[in-house]
C-alpha cells in the first residue's frame, strides 16, 4: 500500500510529482513488488487513485498491472475475503524500472499541445476546472488552463463505480468534447 506523496518527487514544488525511476524502484522493492509480478491495484473509493498507480506502475516498466473494477466497494458488496490489519512484507525484492519516458511530457510540451492538434483533458471535477472551487492542494491556484477540455473522472464511472465500457464511455468523451481519433494529454490539475 503505497503511499502517494511518499511515492512522489520530494523535490519538485508540485504535489504528486512522478518520481525518479530509482526512488520508485527503491519504494516498490521495500513493498516486495517486483516489475515481473501480477500485480493488482484498487482503492477504498471505487476507482479514485488506483488509476494513477497503474499508471506509474506502468511507466515505470511494470506490464502485468491490472486495476479492480469498482475497487474496494465492489469487492466488498460482493462479500468477498478481506483481511485486517497491518501488512508486512515478506522480504525486499528487486523493481528493474524501464522508464518510459515518451509517455510523458513536460510543461513547455503542453503549451505546444494547447496551440497545437493535441488535446489537453482535465480530469478534476467541474467547479474546480472553472475555478469555481478552491484547490485542495496548498499553491495549486483554481481553474484551467486555457484551451484544455474538462471530463471529470466521475463521468467515466458507473453508479457502482466500475469504469463504463463501450458506447457509454465513448459517449462520455464526445460529450466532453474530445475526439478520441486525436492525441490526448491526460491531466489531473
Amino acid at each position: 500500500r503505497p503511499d502517494l506523496e511518499a511515492v512522489s518527487d520530494p523535490a519538485s514544488p508540485y504535489p504528486h510529482m512522478l518520481p525518479s525511476p530509482t526512488a520508485f524502484a527503491e519504494a516498490m522493492g521495500q513493498m516486495d513488488v517486483s516489475e515481473t509480478d501480477d500485480i493488482v491495484v484498487y482503492d477504498a473509493q471505487g476507482l479514485f487513485s488506483a488509476a494513477r498507480v497503474w499508471w506509474t506502475l506502468r511507466i515505470m516498466g511494470a506490464t502485468r498491472v491490472r486495476v479492480l473494477d469498482g475497487g474496494l466497494p465492489k469487492w466488498r458488496a460482493e462479500g468477498r475475503v478481506l483481511e485486517n490489519g497491518p501488512v508486512t512484507p515478506g522480504q525486499t525484492s528487486t523493481f528493474q524500472p524501464a522508464f518510459d519516458a515518451d509517455r510523458v511530457v513536460d510543461l513547455e510540451q503542453v503549451w505546444q499541445a494547447l496551440a497545437g492538434d493535441v488535446q489537453v483533458v482535465d480530469a478534476r471535477g467541474a467547479p474546480r476546472f472553472r475555478g469555481e472551487a478552491a484547490e485542495p492542494r496548498a499553491g495549486v491556484r483554481s481553474g484551467h488552463m486555457p484551451g484544455a477540455l474538462n471530463l471529470p473522472f466521475g463521468q467515466l464511472l458507473n453508479a457502482d463505480q466500475t469504469l463504463k465500457r463501450g458506447a457509454t464511455l465513448e459517449a462520455a468523451f464526445a460529450e466532453a468534447g474530445v475526439d478520441l481519433d486525436r492525441p490526448v494529454i491526460t491531466s489531473c490539475g
